[in-house]
C-alpha cells in the first residue's frame, strides 16, 4: 500500500494558517544539465496557468530562491518592480500578486522546493511574515525534511 503525500492538503492549511491569498509550491524536475523548476500545487489560486510556468535554475521567483538557497520578498511589485520587467516573475503576473515571499524549501542539505506566498490586495509581505515563511519551510513539507544541515 502506497502512502502517498498530499501535497495540495497541506499547502491549504499553510495557507489557511498564515492567511496568504495565494500559496504555491515550486518542486524540482532534474533535467538534462541542469534543473527545471516547475509550480507543482497551488492553493487560493485564480486559475491553472501557474502548472504551465517552467524556470530554470536562476530565472523567476522560483529559480532565484532555488539557485540561491535565500528568501525572495518583494514586498511590493508596483514600487519594486518596473512594468517591462514584470516578465521575469510570471507567477506574479498569472495570479496578479501585489506582494509575495519565497522561501527555500530544503531536503537533505539541498534545495528541493520553494514555497510562496503571496497577497493580491494592499496587504504586503513583510519581514516577520517571511520569517513566519521560513520556519513553516524548516518544519518540512510532504516528505521533503527541511533540513539545510546535515550532521553526521
Amino acid at each position: 500500500m502506497e502512502n502517498k503525500v498530499d501535497y495540495q492538503l497541506e499547502l491549504d492549511q499553510i495557507r489557511e494558517a498564515l492567511g496568504y491569498d495565494f500559496m504555491s509550491l515550486a518542486l524540482a524536475d532534474p533535467a538534462d544539465y541542469d534543473y527545471v523548476i516547475r509550480w507543482k500545487y497551488a492553493s487560493g489560486n485564480l486559475n491553472s496557468r501557474y502548472k504551465r510556468i517552467v524556470l530554470q535554475s536562476g530565472r523567476g521567483v522560483a529559480g532565484i530562491v532555488f539557485k540561491t538557497g535565500k528568501s525572495f520578498l518583494l514586498s511590493s511589485v508596483k514600487e519594486q518592480v518596473q512594468q517591462e520587467m514584470l516578465f521575469n516573475y510570471p507567477i506574479v503576473k498569472s495570479e496578479d500578486l501585489q506582494s509575495i515571499g519565497a522561501v527555500p524549501l530544503w531536503n537533505d542539505a539541498r534545495v528541493a522546493g520553494v514555497l510562496l506566498g503571496g497577497f493580491r490586495g494592499i496587504q504586503q509581505v513583510n519581514e516577520m511574515m517571511l520569517r513566519d515563511l521560513e520556519n513553516t519551510a524548516r518544519k518540512g513539507i510532504g516528505d521533503l525534511n527541511g533540513k539545510e544541515l546535515l550532521l553526521s
